[in-house]
């Protein structure tokens, strides 16, 4: 068919916009020089799926679970959602063992759920990002069952299998989840390399094939309608080819070693030439063993790899491989401060405290006795929504959620602590009192246990058991208690975050720490163009008289976690114990 010229010239327009990449467009820029972006202007929330609502009384949250606190989180005022692992797995590791990455695990429901699901968030004018698991599978992956079979089988370079040496593994390397990386196969009598748990084998990337496959799965999902990815461990999918035994010092800290292997930008590049630069998406990558140096080549947009990583010195301050240490606010500060001196206006950062591998947020960095966790869970609000980066939220922070009180090993299911207490404790390399003191602590299931909804049986996640214990303190900290609580934490998240949205200076404004030594005080500013705002935070149970550094007057106060009003004009502030305020100069 011949078509008219006018006809003609309008397909051969739109073909040519259709085909441009996303990222090729023009964009605004910020007085100070940023490049606009949706994703550096969200505010992110991160559900577990297994812990947020479960909606068929099975004991174990899921999808339909989700869709029906849509109108909860948009109350928030969040607007980007993170869905931890949502695939069909079986759940060695809750999930990040992936047996089919395009189906939905039949315990959260089905395809029509998550694609109700997604419709949901869509309606709502949010975005979805999903987790994107690819430096490991299940080892029942039909790919893994294949590989495992012969050394000739078509799928034996999916995985990175080894000959012994000397009789025993291929080399030292230690999993994450103790013990050796290496598990032995004795159908073969070749080791396969598992960083995590043996039921998580390592993919090989060096495999064209296997990265064909990833590509296509992202697509899959991009396809429908999801917003991108946050990226699992993403800088250890590149191994070091020599598979050297690591040294004495590098077993401390294994995973600097096992990251940003010699093809690692190198696949990321791939990856966005292929998929990421075709679709308006968000990726957030998972930086374990990445140093803030490090973090520009991941990031920086004119490397076309990442938009952004999850950067672990801040978020694991309080712990050393586990063990708790006693962490000061001037590190605190000095973390923010390197971060921002090493990412320029090409670069982006994520702002984060908590997630699903990490104590509560409150229990860590706040303090939650009966009388400072509503204050000092508002502070940290503050200081997350404030500071240089996309903030991300981990579910039932905005209401103040704590660490779960522990009192047996039994009381636990993250793998990690069962394999430790069977290679450490039941050997009786460490009394059992001491670990569970540091489990406690710093155990990965204190932000796993089911979200605390209202007061009745199990904090109205569930009609059933749930598959992990409610914390015993849901009677008293529950959604439903502070939705009508107009001086609750979830209320003062919300203010921050509307805060947020309709300041421009809090999301793209130059960072200056004003008192880098203070030990109880975090006084920073955030400033674009003529707009400036001065955040004061009191990291203390006891009051202070603070003198504002360079004689500085604060200017209008514009929020307070306590409600307090001051002089605009006084260079020294009267602090309460966790006292948070916003001024604009």
């Amino acid at each position: 068919m011949k078509l008219i010229p006018s006809l003609a010239a309008f397909l051969a327009v739109a073909f040519v916009l259709a085909s441009t990449p996303v990222h090729s467009q023009a964009a605004q820029t910020t007085p100070n020089g940023y490049t606009k972006r949706w994703w550096k202007e969200a505010v992110v929330y991160q559900i577990y799926p297994r812990s947020f609502q479960d909606s068929n009384g099975d004991g174990i949250g899921d999808i339909p679970g989700i869709t029906r606190r849509l109108d909860y989180l948009q109350q928030l005022g969040v607007n980007v959602i993170w869905l931890s692992p949502h695939y069909d797995s079986p759940n060695a590791d809750n999930g990040y063992d992936i047996r089919d990455y395009q189906k939905v695990m039949p315990e959260f429901g089905t395809m029509a759920d998550f694609d109700a699901l997604l419709h949901g968030i869509k309606q709502r004018h949010m975005r979805l990002i999903l987790d994107l698991v690819v430096n490991h599978s299940s080892d029942e992956h039909r790919w893994f069952v294949e590989s495992r079979k012969s050394k000739d089988n078509p799928f034996r370079d999916y995985y990175i299998w080894k000959s012994p040496k000397d009789g025993k593994e291929p080399n030292n390397w230690t999993s994450f989840f103790s013990g050796s990386a290496w598990k032995k196969d004795d159908l073969t009598g070749e080791y396969y390399l598992h960083y995590f748990a043996e039921k998580q084998p390592d993919l090989n990337w060096e495999n064209p094939k296997l990265r064909q496959e990833v590509y296509s799965l992202m697509k899959f999902w991009l396809d429908k309608g999801v917003d991108g990815f946050r990226m699992d461990v993403i800088p250890a999918i590149s191994k070091d080819p020599a598979f050297a035994d690591l040294t004495p010092e590098q077993l401390k800290h294994p995973e600097f070693s096992y990251s940003m292997g010699p093809r690692l930008h190198e696949y990321l590049q791939e990856m966005n030439r292929e998929v990421l630069s075709k679709y308006d998406v968000m990726t957030v990558g998972e930086a374990f063993g990445t140093t803030a140096a490090q973090t520009p080549t991941l990031v920086d947009d004119r490397r076309h790899e990442l938009n952004m990583v999850f950067q672990f010195d801040a978020v694991r301050l309080n712990q050393d491989n586990g063990i708790p240490r006693h962490w000061t606010l001037p590190e605190l500060k000095a973390i923010y401060t390197l971060q921002d001196k090493q990412l320029d206006l090409h670069s982006w950062n994520t702002i984060f405290l908590s997630n699903h591998d990490n104590p509560r947020l409150v229990s860590t960095f706040g303090d939650d006795s009966n009388a400072f966790r509503v204050p000092s869970a508002k502070l940290l609000a503050t200081m997350l929504l404030s500071l240089k980066g996309t903030p991300f939220v981990y579910q039932g922070d905005e209401l103040g959620m704590t660490n779960y009180p522990f009192k047996t090993v039994t009381d636990f299911d993250d793998i990690q602590v069962k394999n430790y207490w069977r290679d450490m404790v039941v050997p009786g390399k460490v009394p059992a009192e001491t670990f569970l003191a540091a489990v406690r602590k710093t155990g990965r299931d204190n932000a796993r246990t089911p979200m605390q909804w209202d007061s009745s049986p199990n904090g109205g996640f569930s009609t059933a058991k749930p598959w992990l214990a409610a914390n015993p303190n849901f009677s008293q900290i529950n959604a439903q208690a502070e939705l009508r609580d107009p001086n609750s934490i979830y209320h003062y998240y919300q203010r921050m975050i509307a805060l947020r949205h309709s300041t421009p200076a809090l999301i793209y404004g130059d960072y200056q720490d004003l008192d880098p030594q203070s030990p109880q005080v975090f006084a920073y500013t955030r400033t674009l163009g003529a707009d400036k705002y001065l955040i004061v935070l009191n990291f203390a149970s006891t009051p202070i008289s603070y003198p504002l550094p360079a004689n500085l007057t604060p200017g209008k106060l514009i929020l307070s976690n306590l409600g307090t009003s001051t002089p605009a004009s006084s260079t020294t502030l009267q602090l309460q114990p966790w006292e948070a305020r916003i001024y604009k100069q």
